[in-house]
């Protein structure tokens, strides 16, 4: 299901927009759901108090009165919100687009627009927004390194590391758990299952990945031992 917003201060303008997103969703056969409002306010409020999610937010800069567009922008963009954000206004100054995208618009048309071209939009913001979701939810990061949640495979630098069942377990642990020290004991529970600790084991293991993973195993970068604790991965 795709939730697009929609806020204009004039109703005509809401509705013509409504209808455009309908036809442009339809034809593609794509479940949505469009709110609608004519105050920028209540729209930052749904959003930033209530925590409503929208895919897509199509939205006007003159809103007589009430805060206006550019504002609605600088205040999601400011709290971390990714939003995808369309502007569309009647205001035509080079000035007015360079400064909506600026601030973290997607994009920016003028109007009278084409219900075709903004159409076409629509469809490549939320693909995109989808795309990254997707990759968000499937993969973990870190500086040169990602490890995939849906192959369980790991990369540096894009490049596939190889890695055993039992170090693969172990990257994951230490990829998921940034900067969290990880006592011998808890290790080989975690990654063995057993209470009995094999120190020796879990100091091979720590060998194996640091000369897979560092540029110089001697002198690890990132997977590094907290004297006297255990293990950390920076």
């Amino acid at each position: 299901m795709i939730r697009i917003a929609i806020c204009d201060d004039e109703k005509q303008a809401v509705d013509q927009h409504e209808r455009i997103v309908k036809d442009c969703l339809q034809t593609e056969g794509i479940g949505y759901e469009i709110t609608t409002y004519t105050q920028s306010r209540n729209l930052l409020y749904d959003i930033t108090d209530d925590g409503i999610f929208y895919d897509l937010i199509l939205l006007d800069i003159m809103m007589n009165g009430n805060d206006d567009g550019f504002e609605v922008v600088r205040r999601l963009r400011s709290l971390g919100n990714d939003i995808p954000i369309v502007i569309l206004s009647g205001r035509t100054d080079d000035f007015d687009t360079l400064y909506g995208l600026d601030i973290g618009a997607d994009d920016y048309i003028t109007k009278p627009f084409n219900p075709v071209v903004l159409g076409a939009k629509i469809k490549a913001l939320i693909r995109r927004n989808q795309k990254a979701s997707y990759n968000a939810h499937n993969y973990i990061t870190a500086g040169p390194f990602r490890y995939s949640n849906m192959t369980l495979e790991f990369f540096k630098n894009d490049q596939l590391v190889p890695l055993s069942s039992k170090e693969n377990v172990m990257m994951k642990l230490f990829i998921s758990n940034i900067g969290r020290v990880f006592t011998k004991e808890q290790l080989y529970e975690l990654v063995w299952s057993n209470s009995v600790v094999d120190e020796n084991a879990i100091m091979v293991y720590i060998s194996h990945l640091r000369s897979k993973i560092e540029d110089n195993p001697k002198s690890p970068k990132y997977l590094k031992t907290v004297w006297g604790l255990g293990y950390k991965f920076t």
